[in-house]
């Protein structure tokens, strides 16, 4: 009986997992703010698609699965109705206004959205575009949030491109004419050729970013807010990366998926044996124990029987090294 409810168990736990990961919004998707305007989606979906286009990803199914939510994604933001509807009443709305007749009626394709982007034919690079410096900032995350999953919110601060009175010139260019010097020459000149745009200026402004940290994530992954790095006036924004790195705990060490600690104990429990308890990172209560002599310094592996499902990006094992 309590094997079968261990299993209930199991299974309600993974049942709700699975639910969380399909409810990720379209606007995490593309990476994007919620806010964001359509170049920014533009850009975010240019970035991402190429990054995951199977041609680069040849075999891997996780790649083409995130090819196929960031072409979905885009159809929806990129399309004023469609995401008018999707603000105010999520997907549920998406699907009763396509019931109902609205919209365009099937929608395209993942290969139409991509070829009507970037054109037809093999796959293009990405086009060569002014961009700002990239912004890497260390991030502490605690052994709780890397073991649990969780969000911190950072205090950011950077130059914010606003307008300005008057006119300058962008977008310049080079252009090649020829002008002729004698019967029959002709002399090669550049001009360098420039349009008038408003003036801007740069504004420092700061606000909060949610950082979302994922069950088991490694030193050294990122979390990466694109266009969100310094500005570049007619260009894009750099990109803002989080390195994850895992702040030093009271209790706990972290190697690899096992966690560690020291338990000190009396010469007569070190000979005769002893029981302790020992709080982990999520609050449940691990019983450690040992009969007859235990040496100094010595390693013991003490399993968990807690019925939790394996996650392949979490702490994968229950064994747990306590030292």
């Amino acid at each position: 009986m309590a094997h079968q409810r261990s299993k209930l168990l199991f299974f309600c736990i993974l049942s709700c997992y699975v639910i969380v990961i399909t409810a990720k919004s379209y606007y995490e998707i593309l990476q994007v703010p919620k806010g964001a305007s359509d170049e920014q989606i533009k850009r975010a979906y240019r970035k991402l698609a190429l990054k995951y286009h199977p041609d680069k990803n040849q075999g891997n199914e996780e790649a083409n699965k995130r090819f196929a939510e960031i072409n979905n994604a885009y159809e929806v933001l990129s399309d004023g109705e469609k995401r008018s509807i999707y603000d105010r009443y999520g997907e549920e709305g998406l699907k009763q206004h396509a019931a109902s007749g609205g919209g365009r009626g099937g929608g395209m394709n993942i290969q139409d959205i991509f070829s009507s982007f970037f054109g037809g034919g093999p796959m293009e690079e990405e086009e060569k575009i002014a961009k700002g410096d990239d912004v890497t900032v260390e991030l502490d995350v605690t052994l709780e949030d890397l073991y649990m999953g969780g969000s911190l919110k950072v205090w950011r601060e950077k130059n914010v491109i606003k307008p300005a009175a008057g006119k300058r010139q962008c977008n310049c260019r080079n252009e090649v004419y020829h002008r002729q010097i004698g019967p029959g020459m002709f002399q090669q000149m550049t001009e360098q050729v420039c349009e008038q745009c408003p003036n801007v200026k740069y504004e420092r402004e700061g606000y909060f970013i949610t950082v979302d940290i994922e069950k088991g994530m490694q030193d050294g992954q990122e979390v990466v807010f694109y266009e969100d790095g310094e500005q570049k006036i007619d260009g894009e924004g750099g990109d803002l990366k989080f390195h994850i790195r895992t702040a030093p705990h009271d209790v706990f060490t972290r190697e690899g998926n096992d966690l560690r600690t020291t338990v000190t104990i009396t010469l007569v429990q070190a000979l005769v044996g002893f029981e302790k308890t020992i709080k982990h990172l999520d609050d449940h209560l691990v019983d450690i124990s040992s009969k007859g002599i235990t040496k100094p310094k010595e390693v013991r592996k003490f399993k968990e029987t807690i019925a939790l499902p394996d996650d392949a990006d979490g702490f994968q094992r229950r064994e747990k090294n306590w030292n």
